[in-house]
């Protein structure tokens, strides 16, 4: 017999992958900008190459924070309502990198973004209705 926590647990768990996940793709790609020589970026997200440094850093900069916020919040339980705004961060920045790709012709390298909008937002839909309590 199914006893009636298992949504509230089945999605408790689903939001922790999630946020694992997000938390992994955006710090990864964050460090990865900073980490990485622009000239070896722009061979790999020519972009890269086209936009100033500090636009670049600057990006690098939001996917480090917004990677951070989706989880430390929540791990830490300390003020555990921030992973709802990093979230929405998150979604923000794709939607951004959605629109900054079609405006440069790239609409076909936008998937993976929207699949990070949709992630996003399901955390923080999620978080939003499930709350985690504070310490």
């Amino acid at each position: 017999m199914i006893s009636s926590r298992s949504p509230g647990r089945a999605l408790s768990t689903a939001l922790w992958i999630v946020q694992i996940l997000l938390a992994v793709t955006f710090v990864g790609t964050g460090l990865w900008k900073v980490l990485t020589p622009i000239s070896k970026l722009a061979a790999m997200i020519p972009w890269a190459g086209q936009v100033s440094a500090g636009f670049l850093y600057f990006t690098a900069l939001v996917d480090l924070c917004g990677g951070a916020g989706v989880i430390l919040p929540a791990v830490t339980r300390i003020k555990p309502g921030l992973t709802v705004w990093a979230a929405l961060g998150c979604a923000a920045l794709q939607l951004c990198a959605i629109a900054f790709h079609v405006s440069r012709g790239e609409a076909a390298k936008t998937p993976f973004n929207a699949l990070l909008v949709a992630l996003s937002l399901f955390v923080a839909w999620g978080r939003r209705r499930a709350p985690l309590v504070r310490r």
